[in-house]
């Protein structure tokens, strides 16, 4: 993912409602009490409760790339170490890159078949 320049308008969790909105299967609910989305019941992200961060779930490979490539839009903390999330800065992660970072995170919890479907769809529009 790139380093975007951020625009005027801050990222926000409805900006992360709006982005995965376009993907099959969505859930919004809550995960500890804060916002969250899900697929087919499968956590996807969900937002920190400080309210400026969002937990993210993706593979470990993918993760320690953003940590290096951008530790000042991404990070970790003891918590989540052992685990598959990356945290991302709203203030900081621009909207493709938001985009870009759950969509993979969609992929990789979304039933196989609802992948394909969304590929064939996104393929002949």
């Amino acid at each position: 993912m790139s380093a975007r320049k951020r625009t005027a308008n801050p990222v926000t969790f409805d900006t992360v409602r709006e982005i995965a909105r376009v993907l099959p299967g969505i859930e919004e609910g809550t995960c500890y009490g804060t916002p969250a989305l899900r697929v087919r019941g499968k956590l996807l992200s969900r937002l920190k409760e400080d309210g400026e961060t969002l937990v993210v779930k993706i593979d470990f490979d993918t993760r320690d790339v953003l940590l290096q490539a951008h530790p000042d839009t991404y990070f970790i903390t003891d918590h989540y170490a052992g685990y598959p999330y990356v945290l991302v800065r709203l203030a900081k992660v621009s909207c493709d890159d938001l985009a870009k970072l759950l969509e993979d995170s969609w992929r990789q919890a979304a039933p196989k078949r609802l992948v394909a479907e969304y590929d064939r769809a996104s393929a002949s529009s």
